[in-house]
């Protein structure tokens, strides 16, 4: 293959390939296109089967390749997305390789296979800027792919097989159909807007009006006084609690301290922000993306070293030429403000706008120059520029609040301590309080706490469900038995048993409050249905709705410019209140109510504006492809599906646990990727 690009470095033109191939180009160099500017490790050489699906095996290397794609894939949303926080298990990355095996065995099977010719145009395509006039770049494409592939035989079998399985999908989806009629049924669903007037009935807001008499409670609980049952014991502990806020406010930090923690702070961390340079390229056509996205991993290509840096001077030149942000473009790419850490930002968070993206930045070395990322409407390429220091006074705050935290936390512990030695000997909190209140910053009476009967689970006045709580009071099993000091919401407790309770049925007066609330919500739910059904006999439009809901002590809701499909405020979402809606015409009402989980809905419509004719026309074209590429792709996915099911009704996958259960424990790989070829996604096609 290598001879086919040696002779299209002469050749200027630009082969045209269908959008469905470049997506799967898009799968297979991920890494070039995408990213928060790291290329793609080589993945591990280990050639130790993870799994064996019919006479292949998917190796371990298929499956660190496959999982770096994924994480390159998703860092065009600016941040570092944890694959496990996307339910991307090492099973899921498996189960994806595999399937993605048996795409390229069902494309053997069938002659699917991709020619020379078709691989040499996909990857001249990827590798040429079509804005700029020039023509393939053979050597930048060998150094990119040698980079990051290991070899270029390895790279070109992955595009292989990328279009073996692009194929695939085109024969098993080729006769699929959508109708006009069905797609513009669905785009009227979708652009109908409603105003609503609504009305939840809901059990809990039915028990708040409901009251109980003393005796209807009593036969309640009689009725009912084995789910009462406590099968642990209650214990009830009276504390004594440090608080660690009130003993920092009478530390005393002095500006040496502080300059002293200054110095000793790691060059990070004296980091006030980075400057940046930025080239912005805007997709005006959403038919013009991958155009836009190749003329900037070109500039990338051209200004990026091996070492994922470029010069300040090459990076503000292609930005003068290029960038289509006027006032960034005359300074060389300069943001006029440094790039400063943001600690509300997640890390596995999606961008909403490019101040997002910018956050990438403070993680990278000074020059280094990112992948193309997208935000909104444009396509953003930045180059992390020097730090900007932070000054002793601009950190002082920060400092003072950092120490006196840390100092806090240990006083207060030395005075929890001291508290726990006391209470040990006296078995008096009150004494312990009045002798340690001075330290402690406190007023005796603020120290000394004591909770109703717990059990384990409970939620406690002023600590909340703390395991560290219930740890140090489950070994108190005798009154006046003291427990060891525990950190607890703002501070530290001292625990010692007063009281204890067996296993047991309550008296009714230990569980009242308890008892009227089940038996409100019980009395709600038997009247739910019917108080809804009341309800809408009662309302003639969305008015007549408002005046009945009041009189039942109901609130009624509105809701502006609502569209199918969506949750419907406090009533939530379902396809039987969806097509209730639709249903309705201004000024009508549900004749009956909707059931939504555990509610019950009745909805008026005020105002309905159906979705304009003319706007479908505009968007036919468009509407129907997209209606048929979803089509095709829940038929592959069933095509692929059946497929395995076959295969696995043969016996033929085999999964080594073993395996698979030490790759979390492998080291970042660094090699290349065997050479039988790459696990591939399959990618959607649009036509």
């Amino acid at each position: 293959m290598l001879k086919f690009f040696s002779r299209l470095e002469k050749t200027r033109g630009v082969v045209i390939i269908s959008f469905a191939v470049l997506v799967v180009l898009g799968l297979v160099v991920a890494g070039y296109n995408r990213g928060g500017g790291t290329a793609i490790a080589n993945p591990s050489n280990s050639r130790e089967a993870l799994a064996k699906v019919g006479g292949d095996e998917v190796t371990v290397a298929d499956y660190t390749l496959l999982k770096k794609k994924i994480e390159n894939q998703y860092s065009q949303f600016g941040s570092q997305i944890s694959l496990a926080q996307l339910g991307m298990t090492p099973e899921r990355i498996l189960d994806q390789a595999i399937n993605a095996r048996i795409a390229l065995q069902e494309a053997r099977r069938l002659g699917l296979a991709a020619s020379d010719e078709e691989v040499r145009d996909l990857i001249q395509k990827q590798f040429t800027d079509p804005t700029s006039g020039g023509g393939f770049d053979f050597q930048r494409y060998k150094d990119y792919v040698v980079r990051n592939y290991g070899s270029v035989t390895l790279y070109e079998q992955s595009v292989r097989d990328a279009l073996a399985a692009s194929k695939l999908r085109a024969y098993v989806t080729a006769g699929v159909q959508v109708s006009e009629a069905e797609v513009k049924e669905n785009y009227q669903r979708e652009n109908t807007s409603f105003d609503l007037t609504y009305v939840p009935v809901e059990a809990a807001e039915l028990a708040q009006k409901i009251t109980a008499s003393d005796e209807d409670l009593r036969q309640f609980f009689d009725a009912h006084k084995t789910d009462y049952r406590l099968l642990e014991p209650q214990k009830q502990i009276r504390y004594v609690f440090i608080n660690q806020e009130k003993v920092g406010q009478k530390l005393s930090i002095s500006d040496e301290d502080l300059r002293k923690e200054y110095d000793s702070l790691a060059p990070e961390n004296k980091m006030a922000g980075v400057r940046v340079q930025q080239i912005v390229l805007k997709v005006a056509d959403p038919k013009l993306e991958q155009d836009v996205l190749n003329k900037a991993t070109v500039l990338v290509g051209k200004v990026r070293k091996e070492d994922l840096t470029a010069s300040e001077e090459e990076f503000a030149d292609l930005a003068r030429g290029n960038s289509q942000d006027p006032a960034t473009a005359k300074t060389g790419g300069w943001l006029p403000a440094p790039v400063k850490r943001n600690p509300n930002k997640k890390p596995a968070s999606a961008p909403g706008n490019v101040a997002d993206l910018l956050q990438n930045t403070l993680d990278w070395k000074e020059g280094q120059v990112g992948d193309p990322l997208k935000t909104g409407n444009a396509y953003y390429i930045f180059r992390r520029g020097p730090a900007v220091p932070k000054t002793f006074e601009d950190a002082k705050q920060e400092l003072l609040v950092s120490l006196r935290n840390r100092r806090s936390y240990a006083v207060a512990q030395g005075v929890a301590q001291k508290a726990e030695d006391l209470l040990k000997q006296t078995k008096d909190p009150q004494k312990v309080a009045q002798q340690l209140a001075a330290e402690a910053n406190m007023k005796p009476e603020e120290m000394v706490k004591t909770t109703g009967f717990i059990k384990p689970g409970d939620d406690v006045k002023d600590i909340g469900s703390s395991p560290q709580f219930e740890d140090a009071v489950k070994p108190l099993e005798e009154p006046g038995q003291v427990g060891d000091r525990v950190g607890v919401k703002d501070g530290f407790a001292v625990p010692m048993l007063v009281e204890r309770r067996d296993p047991r049925i309550p008296d009714f007066e230990e569980v009242r409050d308890k008892v009227a609330q089940d038996f409100k919500e019980s009395r709600a739910h038997d009247q739910l249905e019917q108080t809804a059904r009341d309800l809408a006999a009662n309302a003639s439009g969305p008015d007549a709705l408002k005046a009945a809901a009041g009189k039942l002590g109901l609130k009624a809701e509105d809701e502006k410019n609502f569209k199918l499909g969506r949750p419907l405020g406090k009533a939530g979402a379902d396809p039987a209140l969806d097509a209730a809606i639709l249903a309705l015409k201004s000024g009508e009402t549900t004749k009956t109510p909707v059931k939504v989980g555990d509610k019950w809905v009745v909805v008026g419509v005020s105002n309905r504006k159906d979705a304009d004719p003319a706007e479908f026309d505009k968007q036919r074209t468009q509407l129907l492809e997209t209606a048929l590429r979803e089509r095709r792709d829940q038929l592959f996915d069933e095509y692929l599906t059946d497929a395995r099911r076959k295969l696995e009704g043969k016996g033929g996958i085999t999964i080594y646990q073993d395996t698979l259960a030490k790759l979390e424990e492998l080291e970042e790989p660094a090699a290349r990727p065997p050479t039988q070829g790459l696990p591939i996604q399959i990618p959607p096609q649009s036509k």
